[in-house]
Order: C-alpha cells, then sequence, then structure tokens
C-alpha cells in the first residue's frame, strides 16, 4: 500500500551504540608530553586513551556491519504468517466476546454495563502490557517472553471453560487471559515490522486480518458448540485451537534485529514529539468509540430490533469478517501512494461520518447493511496503526517500545469504553441515542486530532507521503 520519497527519509536501521561510544577522549598537556616520553617510568598508565578509542571504534564498526536490510520477502512472509496466527488468537478472540456477552446477561441475570466489564478488561490489560512486552523485544527476550505470554493465555482460556460467576470470569478471561495475550501481542507485531521497508504497510495489514478471522471463526464455533456440548467443552475447544496456533509460532517465529540492551523501558521523551503525542491522543478516541460499537452491535439488534441470539451472533460475524479486503487494500494504498498517516486520516473521518449514520438504523436491513460499511471502515485503519506507528519512529529498534507505550495509553480507552456507552443505554429514555451520538463525536475528534499530527509532522503540503 511508488512515489519518489517526498517526506522524511526512510527508517535506517544502523546500530546505535551507548552514549558513552560517543563521547570524546580529552587530553591535557601533561598526557601529551607523557605519551611522548621514552622514558617508561613517566608514562601515567592511567593516562592512555589510544587503546580505548580504538576498541570503542571496532566495537561500533562490528555492531553496525551485523546488520542487514530488511529482506522485505521470502523468510519475512513465513514472519507475517505466524504474526496473523497471533492476531487470530487475540484480538480475534477478543472481538469475538460479543458472542459471550449475549450469553452471559442471559445465564448470569447481571445488566449489560456489568458483563461488559469481563470483556473491557480483556481488551485493556492486552494493550497494558504492550509498553513492558514491547521492551521486552528491543531487549532480545522475544522467545521467554512469548512462552510466559502463551501460556497465560491458555490458562486464562482454561479456567474460564470452568467458572460460574461473574468475578471467576472477570479473573479468567478478563485478566489472565488479557494479560497473558498481550505479553506476546505487541512484540510480535514489532517483530514483523523489523522484517519489511517498502512492504511494511502490505505485511502488517496481512497479518491483521487475522483479526477479522478470529472475530468470524471464535463467534461461528461458539454458537455451534454451546447448545451441543455446553459451554465448559466449548471454551476448552478454543484452548485448544490456540495452543495449536500458537505451538506453530514458537517453532518458526524469530527476532531479526541484534538486542539494544540499554534504553528506558518506556520512552518519555517520545510524548515530546508533537505528532506521536496527537497520534496516540487520537487513537484514545477511536478506541473509545469502536469498542462500543463492536461489543454492543449484537445487544442492539436484540434489544431495539428482536433479533435471536444465533442472529445477533451472526451480525457479530458479518461486522468482524468483512473488514479483510479492506485490510489488504489499506495497506496496499498506504505502501505505494499516501503513506500509513495520510491513508489512516480520512479512513477514521469516514468511520465517524458512518457511526452517525447508525442513528439512522431502524430495521435488520439497515442494521445489516451499517455492520457492512462499519466493518470495512474500521478495519481498514486498525490495519494501518502498528505501520503508522513504525513510520513517527526514526529508530526501527525502539518499534516495540513505542508500539508498546501507545498500546498503554489506549488501554484506557477500551477498558471504559464499553462500560460508559452501556451506562448511558436508556439514560434519555430514548435508548442507546445518547451512547450513539457519544461514540461518533469521540471518532469525529479522533479524526481532528489526526489531521493536527499529520501537520505536525509534514506540514501543510498536500503531496508530502507520509
Amino acid at each position: 500500500m511508488t512515489l519518489p520519497a517526498v517526506g522524511p527519509p526512510d527508517i535506517e536501521e544502523t546500530a546505535e551504540s551507548d552514549s558513552t561510544i560517543d563521547e570524546k577522549p580529552t587530553y591535557d598537556n601533561h598526557d601529551a608530553h607523557n605519551c611522548q616520553s621514552n622514558d617508561k617510568e613517566d608514562i601515567d598508565l592511567d593516562h592512555r586513551p589510544v587503546p580505548n578509542v580504538l576498541s570503542r571504534v571496532a566495537s561500533r564498526l562490528s555492531a553496525t556491519s551485523t546488520l542487514e536490510p530488511p529482506p522485505d520477502g521470502g523468510k519475512a512472509w513465513i514472519q507475517c504468517l505466524m504474526a496473523w496466527l497471533v492476531v487470530f488468537n487475540t484480538w480475534g478472540y477478543v472481538l469475538s466476546y460479543g458472542s459471550f456477552q449475549a450469553y452471559y446477561v442471559s445465564t448470569l441475570n447481571l445488566s449489560q454495563s456489568t458483563i461488559s466489564w469481563i470483556g473491557s478488561v480483556q481488551a485493556c490489560v492486552l494493550f497494558l502490557v504492550g509498553a513492558f512486552s514491547g521492551r521486552a523485544l528491543d531487549a532480545g527476550l522475544f522467545m521467554p517472553t512469548f512462552v510466559v505470554g502463551a501460556v497465560l493465555q491458555l490458562v486464562g482460556i482454561f479456567t474460564t471453560s470452568v467458572s460460574t460467576t461473574f468475578w471467576q470470569l472477570m479473573l479468567s478471561e478478563g485478566l489472565c487471559t488479557g494479560i497473558g495475550s498481550g505479553i506476546f501481542f505487541c512484540p510480535v507485531m514489532a517483530l514483523l515490522a523489523t522484517y519489511f521497508s517498502k512492504r511494511r504497510g502490505i505485511a502488517v495489514a496481512l497479518a491483521t486480518t487475522g483479526n477479522s478471522a478470529g472475530g468470524m471463526v471464535y463467534p461461528v464455533l461458539v454458537t455451534h458448540l454451546l447448545p451441543q456440548i455446553g459451554f465448559g467443552w466449548t471454551v476448552r475447544i478454543l484452548g485448544f485451537l490456540n495452543m495449536a496456533c500458537l505451538s506453530l509460532v514458537l517453532v518458526f517465529m524469530r527476532p531479526r534485529l541484534p538486542p539494544r540492551k540499554s534504553g528506558p523501558l518506556i520512552e518519555f521523551a517520545a510524548f515530546k514529539e508533537p505528532a506521536y503525542a496527537l497520534f496516540v491522543t487520537a487513537l484514545f478516541f477511536a478506541i473509545w468509540s469502536l469498542y462500543f460499537t463492536s461489543y454492543f452491535i449484537v445487544s442492539y439488534g436484540r434489544d431495539v430490533l428482536g433479533l435471536s441470539y444465533s442472529h445477533s451472533v451472526t451480525l457479530l460475524i458479518v461486522l468482524n469478517g468483512i473488514g479483510i479486503p479492506a485490510r489488504i487494500v489499506a495497506g496496499h494504498v498506504a505502501d505505494q501512494y499516501f503513506g500509513p498517516l495520510n491513508t489512516f486520516i480520512p479512513i477514521v473521518l469516514a468511520n465517524a461520518i458512518l457511526a452517525y449514520c447508525w442513528l439512522a438504523v431502524s430495521d435488520v436491513g439497515s442494521l445489516y447493511a451499517f455492520a457492512c460499511f462499519y466493518g470495512l471502515i474500521n478495519a481498514a485503519w486498525q490495519s494501518l496503526l502498528p505501520t503508522t506507528i513504525a513510520s513517527l519512529t526514526p529508530d526501527l529498534r525502539k518499534t516495540g517500545t513505542r508500539l508498546g507505550m501507545a498500546f498503554s495509553v489506549i488501554s484506557l480507552a477500551s477498558l471504559t469504553g464499553p462500560p460508559i456507552g452501556g451506562a448511558m443505554i436508556g439514560l434519555d429514555g430514548r435508548g442507546y441515542l445518547a451512547p450513539q451520538l457519544w461514540a461518533a463525536t469521540a471518532m469525529l475528534l479522533a479524526s481532528l486530532l489526526l489531521a493536527a499530527a499529520r501537520v505536525t509532522k509534514y506540514g501543510f503540503g498536500i503531496h508530502v507521503k507520509g
């Protein structure tokens, strides 16, 4: 998703050493005299900088020479496939929560706003843990990080299968599954970005189609298995599916860049860059809106239009699955024509306009039409999220840290969006009107903040690719 490089230069993958490497040794007259003296007793052995300087230069040259440009194909596509499986097992599972929510509301006799906290906590901690796990990739700890996260996710899923109360579901499905998914999701996406340069947008877009595929497969399995084998074994089958996929990832996915041992866990200086700070703030409001719509469109179909449980889940499958081609097209357009941020802005603006159109939905046909268009648009901009953050990161080896920081900030949006929207239902006596307006306005504000980020980064020139 090639114009000549009019915008900022491509990210250079040069290995940065610690700041001490750039320090120049200082000499005084006494040292110069001692270095030139033939009298060994006059030589100050503690002030002989030449060997130290040479070793530092040699170290730097050695580190730089070991780096190779991203393969941009070949073995890189294996990493893309593995990343697809990870997205399928993490966000595909999260976005299918709507099928569980409808079931929990009917069996636990709790309000929709209360039940939505389970899915919100799961998405929140998945984002939040990214700040720490992203830095683990940069530090060369990808494999142990992945194993710990995968084990925690599977423990959460299998304990969900034996949960019978709200708090048991909160601890297992909400916290344990969410934390486990968050531990390995961010490093995997950051690792994928390091294997591509010119094709990074399309590669990440292809990987994120796992989101849409999971959003179809998991609800289909839940809908068909739940009446036949019950809740417990339905969830266990989902767990076995995840176990098989994550085993493949463990075998084939490997980091490419050398570790960056130094550096803070959180790069606070990044928030002093206006473009990055505005972009992350825009994501907060976009996620605020997105997760309310994704979690409550099934409930809207049941409560307002009288859809059955199975037909409501079908609506969720349409919403999640139809976005697959949009993700690929958005990645291709960003790579070949406009750049990720320039592509991001109009898509989010279209999402805001479409969110206001939800107000006009009054029958089943119009609801399915809304779900189709909304699924296409929101999938398109979600696929560009990691690519855009990478494009705003001068040092590619810091991608994991910055991606994790962004996920941590917007984790609050995923935590509070669905419960806030759920609490608004019926407040004005008109059902879903208040939360619909709130979600649409939040998405509109996100598009304005993205435009501001683009101006601060590239100026007002319309021909700048970025």
